[in-house]
This record gives structure tokens, C-alpha cells and sequence, in this order.
């Protein structure tokens, strides 16, 4: 199972759908369509098919924005949700953006706490056998952390699967995918998946794209995930910090 490019073109296409705010139009092309649906023929298709779900009524009017707003992503986190992240996810780019806000962040807690500590190996700097594995850790948290206020139903599982498979057709992946749409929450199983300190900040940080520190429910979640990743208070809140000037 290929994670890493799924992951890639999940956020380059939010961004590309997203290009008019913030001002990233330029940063991401000048609003071109998202690249799956680049050619006319397929953006025709794609306009049809999201025509046909709706009158399915498989997406209810929030997700229906959201779909219009990022694609996947949009259905995945929810209009908001998306919205908030958007500036975020935008500065630097795809998975990278993670990466390398993961390695400014947890390399200076590193110097803080060893000045010979050792540069953070973050999924930007990694080759591609490792960085793969935290690839499908970041996504795992990413969609984990987006279930965190128990917005994702089952007509909702069933688009938001729909435009995974528009991205990525590889059955493992969409199985993938779909088992951990289903599964129920749990930080500790979640946090399973950091085999190293810095998949753990990676998967913190993806965490905080894709949740609302200012819901209840979400702000717990992201505190035992924290607990589970064995992400410290000081590491944390550079994280936190870290997320946040990138958004400034």
C-alpha cells in the first residue's frame, strides 16, 4: 500500500480548491483545478458525478460545502474544519508541510533539552521506505482526529470513501481507508503507529489540522492523544505554537 502520494494530492488538492483564501492563490498556481480533474473532459465528470450524489442525498448540506470547498479533505474534516486548516496545510505545501513544521518544532525542544542532540529525521528529510511509514501514520492520525466530534455517519463514510477512490483507486489503500473510517476512537490504538519520536509530533501535528481545539470533546482527544504519543507539555505546546505562527 502506497501512502505517501495519497496523502500528497489529499492536501495539494484541498489547497488547490482552497487557493482564494488567505491570499495562496498565487502560492498554489493560480487557482487551477485540483490536479486529479485537470483535463476539461475529467472536470466535466467530476462536476456530474457530484451533481449525482447529491441528489442521492448522500451528503447533507454542510458536507456538501465542504466537498465544493476540498474535495476529499472538505468531506473529511467538514467545511469549517477545513477552512480553519487551510492557511495551515497551504504554507509549505502537501505532507512536506507537516515534516517541516514537525522538524522546527521537536528539533528545538531536542536543543533545548541536548545541545548534541541529533537533527530530527521528519517525513520531509526521510527516503522513501521511511518516509511511507510516517506517511500512513500522519493520515491514519488525520482521519483518526476528524471523527473526534462524531460528525461522520455512514452516508458520510460513503462519500467521503467516493472521493478517496477519485484520488486513489488501489483497493489496499481504500481498505485500508475504509477500516479506519469504521473503527471506533481510540487515542491509545492511534498512537500505536509512532515508532519514533518524530512520527509522533507528526501525527500531533496532523491531529490539530484536523480537529477544533476549541470544542470540548476535540480538545480532550488531542490531550490523551498526547498522553498516548508520550508528547510531553513542553513539546506540545511547541507544536501547538508551531501550527499556530505558520497560520499567522
Amino acid at each position: 500500500m502506497k501512502t505517501q502520494g495519497f496523502l500528497d494530492q489529499l492536501l495539494k488538492t484541498a489547497q488547490s480548491s482552497l487557493g482564494g483564501a488567505g491570499g495562496l492563490e498565487g502560492l498554489l498556481g493560480g487557482g487551477k483545478p485540483p490536479v486529479p480533474y485537470q483535463d476539461k473532459y475529467a472536470q466535466d465528470k467530476y462536476a456530474k458525478d457530484k451533481q449525482t450524489e447529491e441528489k442521492r442525498g448522500l451528503l447533507n448540506a454542510d458536507f456538501g460545502k465542504g466537498a465544493l470547498a476540498g474535495g476529499a479533505l472538505g468531506l473529511l474534516l467538514g467545511h469549517r474544519k477545513l477552512r480553519k486548516s487551510a492557511g495551515k496545510i497551504a504554507l509549505y505545501g502537501g505532507v512536506a508541510a507537516v515534516g517541516v513544521l514537525a522538524y522546527k518544532a521537536y528539533g528545538e525542544y531536542k536543543r533545548q533539552q541536548d545541545a548534541g542532540a541529533a537533527e530530527p529525521q521528519t517525513v520531509d528529510r526521510l527516503p522513501p521506505p521511511q518516509a511511507e511509514q510516517h506517511s500512513q501514520a500522519i493520515l491514519q492520525a488525520l482521519v483518526a482526529a476528524s471523527k473526534a466530534d462524531g460528525h461522520i455517519d455512514a452516508r458520510e463514510r460513503e462519500a467521503i470513501e467516493g472521493e478517496f477512490t477519485r484520488i486513489d483507486g488501489d483497493p489496499e489503500l481504500r481498505r485500508w481507508l475504509h477500516d479506519e473510517l469504521e473503527k471506533p476512537l481510540d487515542p491509545a490504538e492511534v498512537a500505536r503507529a509512532a515508532a519514533t519520536p518524530e512520527i509522533a509530533a507528526e501525527m500531533y501535528l496532523a491531529s490539530l489540522l484536523a480537529a477544533d481545539e476549541q470544542s470540548y470533546m476535540e480538545r480532550a482527544y488531542l490531550d490523551e492523544l498526547a498522553r498516548q504519543l508520550k508528547i510531553d507539555d513542553a513539546l506540545k505546546s511547541r507544536l501547538e505554537q508551531q501550527l499556530r505562527d505558520a497560520q499567522a
